[in-house]
């Protein structure tokens, strides 16, 4: 029509002549300098852990307290209360929009909560699905017409969730006022903005014509997002959508990092990530290291792979630590130590990736400035494997570098039966004794260390063998199914 105009959403090109990688390394540079909000741009994202794995709805004040100091005295920085804190949100069937406090689980409030959680030193974070509303809400009780639906039909249900018409205002601004009531009385330094189910039954009342839906639903969504960024612009938000059903452009201008998928087996993980680094930097990437075996895969994964994966990305952990043993506290200390250490590289750090053979055997390296860090992944063990060489790229050929590997050990538990032909005595493999020396005992991995040029590592260096089913000792390489290494490669100082 006359006078109208249409601004439709903008697309980023990029060209290389050098493979993927540099094709990545384009639309890397291009979302941490112009899409990411600034103030956020060289940020080092802080180690989170979730609630939700942990507890799922069964939580309460004295629980959230109790994992948060075991949280703090392994090196967490930021502690994230998920889903369930609110109204009559006791399950997935209820509560969704009426976002006052649950006092029965948190009697100190929210306000409470996160001023006992900063005490401890650590921020603090909130989950949100602002977007989403339950039939058996007080909200959709006094305002249906606030849900998307079609009139005259029964609505389907996601989730057991329904969508908030946001081509409406007043729904925008309830939206709007719900979470500032709840930010303006806390000290929040984080939020999990979660959107779970898919849209249907797309009608608004609020638009001229339908074919508008999705554009001005979008647009709304923005403007509350812009609202809440502006009135919070240090709040660091991370968005979600059942995982990384939103990953694009749009969300970043607003959120930071993305949460990339609920799931968080690593091996499950090594697609995703993988495919995500094609165009989003590991500091846009939420990464979680949870409980073995997998809510997702039922598939029982080391603790050292889940670590391995995650830290090629925004690291954190959701799982709760009593089920952990003390041994495996002490290597999650040491593993955020490890990537606090080399937060930088690994977030804001060129990510490389490898072709792998059949794709058994992904590889990939973040290099930053004279540091490189190179994640070794198995996905599954073969009898009497072949001597495997480890390229590495981006090196100056002529300067000298220190390759090590990060320190591992295997659970006993795993050789099983097996552990009995190697002792003196004989110990079932599943009896008490066993399972207590497992608390406290694993087996040592072989770790490497060479000294090399940097054109003799890009040409590639033969690493010490896996174990070949017949002798192990301390310079055997233990990776078994799932197993994985990380290398690192410093130029030498002169």
């Amino acid at each position: 029509k006359t006078e109208e105009s249409f601004e439709t959403p903008e697309a980023v090109l990029t060209y290389s002549d050098k493979g993927f990688n540099q094709l990545s390394h384009h639309f890397h540079e291009f979302i941490n300098t112009h899409i990411i909000p600034r103030q956020f741009q060289d940020l080092k994202r802080p180690v989170v852990l979730n609630s939700w794995e942990a507890f799922y709805f069964d939580f309460n004040e004295h629980k959230l307290l109790n994992l948060a100091r075991k949280a703090q005295a392994l090196g967490v920085e930021l502690f994230v209360l998920d889903d369930g804190w609110f109204g009559s949100r006791n399950d997935d069937h209820q509560g969704l929009g009426d976002y006052h406090v649950n006092t029965k689980k948190l009697p100190s409030g929210i306000k409470g909560l996160s001023e006992k959680i900063q005490r401890m030193g650590m921020k603090f974070g909130l989950w949100f699905e602002p977007e989403m509303i339950n039939p058996n809400s007080r909200l959709f009780e006094k305002h249906p017409e606030y849900a998307v639906q079609i009139e005259g039909r029964r609505p389907s249900l996601g989730r057991n969730q329904m969508v908030l018409d946001l081509c409406n205002p007043e729904v925008r601004t309830y939206i709007i006022d719900s979470l500032s009531s709840i930010i303006d009385n806390a000290q929040i330094d984080f939020i999990k903005w979660d959107m779970n189910r898919h849209m249907t039954d797309m009608y608004s009342p609020f638009i001229p014509n339908q074919g508008m839906f999705f554009h001005s639903y979008i647009l709304g969504l923005y403007e509350i997002l812009r609202t809440i960024q502006n009135k919070y612009p240090n709040i660091l938000l991370e968005s979600c959508s059942s995982g990384g059903n939103r990953f694009d452009l749009g969300m970043m201008t607003f959120s930071p990092q993305i949460w990339a998928s609920d799931d968080t087996d690593p091996i499950e993980r090594l697609k995703i990530q993988e495919g995500l680094s094609y165009l989003y930097p590991q500091s846009v990437i939420g990464c979680h290291v949870s409980l073995s075996p997998h809510a997702q895969t039922i598939r029982k994964t080391p603790l050292s792979t889940r670590f391995n994966v995650a830290s090629f990305g925004v690291l954190g952990y959701e799982l709760d630590l009593k089920y952990i043993t003390p041994i495996e506290r002490k290597e999650i200390k040491k593993q955020i130590e490890l990537y606090k250490k080399y937060r930088e590289v690994f977030q804001f750090g060129r990510m490389y990736r490898f072709n792998s053979l059949n794709g058994e055997q992904p590889k990939w390296q973040i290099s930053k400035d004279d540091t490189h860090i190179l994640g070794n992944f198995q996905k599954l063990a073969t009898a009497s494997p072949n001597f495997e060489t480890l390229h590495f790229k981006n090196l100056n050929g002529e300067e000298l570098y220190n390759v090590h590997s990060v320190n591992q050990t295997m659970p006993i538990s795993q050789f099983g039966h097996l552990i009995s032909h190697a002792l003196p005595i004989k110990i079932h493999p599943d009896g008490f004794l066993m399972r207590l020396i497992s608390k406290y005992k694993q087996l040592d991995n072989a770790t490497e260390s060479y000294q090399a040029s940097g054109q003799m590592l890009m040409n590639g260096i033969k690493i010490k063998q896996q174990f070949m089913g017949t002798y192990y000792n301390d310079q055997t390489r233990l990776l078994g199914d799932f197993g994985s290494q990380i290398y690192f490669v410093e130029k030498q100082k002169n």
